[in-house]
């Protein structure tokens, strides 16, 4: 593999973890190869060949340091005219690589987070003491529960678990944002109302709509992005190669698909599986949160960087989002990979491992405190 295909699945894996505000992820492959220098004119000088952006220790007898010593190199001292038309000067150092411009502009309607940051924006958690109440997502937290932040405080129970605090999202009121979803009284009624939306245009090029699947009080529910091609060829969501990963991740900590729903943010396949567009986001956000309102489950799993970034309503990276517990609507919600990720990069899967062990002992601690149902 030459150095452009190294670099390009490089760049793809950095863009998996979220991190679309990377330096080098706004710049052409050519470019960066240019700015790391593993491209560009070579430069004859002193006794061999260097490439641009690279700087050689100048030897001892010019003053400096042995190769291999460590220490930022010196600029050796010409000790004639002479010698110093031969040695080729030091390269300056590269100077601060541009900051990229943002994926969307700020206030642009192609930005989805934007689209929704109005009217359901995440807040940091303050403290580790304040962490979530379980099983209840209906609006807002009853004045007697809620903290000063207005969000729902940590029970005993969950801070005992020592998980680092993340973040705050769910203030939207369900009821205010789609009254006729709000009132529609069971998982079967929101499945008959996805098959009939016409919110957003994917109805249109989609073969099914994938509304989600699974008990009606599931414990644990799953969110990922969006149906992809045999999601759209069934009707159901994670049936490809991605939702049998599932199954055998779910499988792992003692849970069968049957004991957890599943469901993703939109409810029909975008067209070549490209990015959801704001409106789409929109559209469907009524009915995972009516799903959630009526599941009641004891901790949500987000699939993704997609998933998680959209009910968390932040930007940040998947990175920096693993290994905190989250809460969204007073719920504990705990951020891993997509199982379509660890198809591409087996370097997760120890970390995604890491990420259901603790949506398990989230889930332990719930039953033991409120008592299995």
């Amino acid at each position: 593999m030459d150095a452009r295909d190294r670099l390009r699945r490089y760049l793809e894996q950095r863009r998996d973890l979220g991190e679309s505000e990377f330096v080098l992820d706004g710049l052409s492959v050519d470019e960066v190869l240019k700015v790391v220098g593993a491209a560009g004119p070579r430069r004859r000088g002193g006794t061999g060949e260097r490439r641009t952006g690279e700087i050689s220790a100048p030897d001892s007898a010019s003053g400096g340091a042995a190769a291999g010593a460590e220490g930022p190199p010196r600029v050796p001292t010409p000790r004639s005219l002479h010698a110093e038309a031969e040695v080729a000067p030091p390269v300056p150092p590269l100077p601060p690589p541009p900051i990229p411009e943002r994926r969307f502009a700020a206030g642009a309607t192609t930005d989805w987070r934007e689209a929704l940051r109005g009217a359901s924006a995440g807040a940091p958690v303050p403290s580790p003491q304040t962490p979530v109440a379980g099983r209840s997502i209906s609006g807002s937290p009853p004045p007697s529960a809620a903290g000063a932040d207005g969000q729902t405080p940590w029970p005993p129970w969950l801070a005992a678990l020592d998980v680092p605090a993340g973040l705050a999202a769910g203030r939207l009121r369900l009821a205010d944002l789609a009254p006729e979803v709000a009132a529609l009284p069971t998982l079967n009624d929101v499945v008959a109302h996805v098959a009939r939306c016409t919110a957003c245009s994917l109805h249109r090029s989609a073969r099914h709509p994938v509304p989600g699947e699974g008990p009606p009080r599931a414990e644990l529910l799953c969110v990922g992005e969006a149906p992809g091609a045999n999601e759209d060829e069934h009707g159901r969501p994670f049936v490809g190669d991605a939702g049998q990963l599932l199954t055998k991740i779910l499988g792992a900590i003692q849970l069968t698909r049957d004991e957890v729903y599943i469901c993703n943010v939109l409810k029909h396949r975008p067209p070549g599986n490209r990015d959801p567009l704001p409106d789409e986001v929109t559209a469907c956000q009524p009915y995972l949160l009516r799903q959630i309102e009526l599941v009641q489950p004891r901790v949500i799993l987000a699939l993704g960087r997609f998933a998680a970034q959209t009910l968390l309503q932040t930007t940040a990276a998947i990175g920096a989002l693993r290994g905190k517990l989250h809460q969204y609507h007073g719920v504990p919600l705990i951020v891993t990979y997509h199982p379509a990720a660890l198809l591409r990069n087996e370097a997760w899967k120890r970390p995604t491992w890491e990420d259901v062990k603790l949506a398990r002992r989230v889930l332990d601690a719930a039953r033991a405190h409120h008592g299995a149902e």
